[in-house]
């Protein structure tokens, strides 16, 4: 008798996908995602509204994307992900398609249904592909996990949503929570 294998998944099954499916690639399975609640779009807005405003503030050349923007992590067909705020500073891992190679810093809002998906399968993935930061943002908790994975040195730090909360890819760059309109 034989044994059923599990089907793997790939690129091409992904851009496959109608555009109404909101999925993630990860080591060939999709991970399906749900519609993002009202508070998760207004921290997603926010974010992202304050890292553009002081990228472009500074003239910088790092681009910041909001969900939903495909970044393929490893020179592979088996991983891309789509998290909720991306900056790459290296414009070279810019496709139409989105953004092959890490990002310098991530940042996910914590799935209600779901947070192991981004306190673990996503940091594992992240810190392996070689993002910078990473940054999960938990409203359930009022809570921000802040990874700085860069070369060796891993350190994590967690702030509540009255603090302000330095990027660390940035030498003068903080984020003030408490003046964020959050929706919380």
């Amino acid at each position: 008798m034989a044994l059923s294998q599990e089907k793997f998944y790939t690129e091409e099954d992904y851009y496959n996908l109608s555009e109404d499916v909101r999925a993630e690639l990860i080591d060939g399975q999709f991970y399906y995602m749900a519609a993002p609640s009202r508070t998760h779009q207004e921290i997603l807005s926010e974010l992202h509204f304050a890292i553009l405003s002081y990228i472009k503030s500074k003239g910088g050349s790092c681009r910041v994307y909001p969900a939903p923007f495909a970044v393929k992590l490893y020179d592979d067909s088996k991983n891309i992900v789509e998290p909720d705020i991306s900056v790459i500073c290296d414009t070279d891992k810019l496709t139409e398609k989105g953004c092959t190679g890490a990002p310098d810093w991530i940042i996910e809002i914590a799935s209600a249904s779901d947070p192991k998906h981004d306190y673990i399968t996503k940091l594992n993935l992240y810190c392996n592909a070689g993002v910078r930061e990473y940054w999960i943002v938990d409203p359930r908790y009022n809570k921000i996990h802040v990874y700085n994975m860069e070369e060796d040195n891993f350190i994590v730090n967690a702030y509540s949503f009255h603090d302000t909360v330095k990027a660390g890819i940035y030498d003068d760059f903080s984020i003030n929570f408490s003046s964020l309109d959050l929706g919380t």
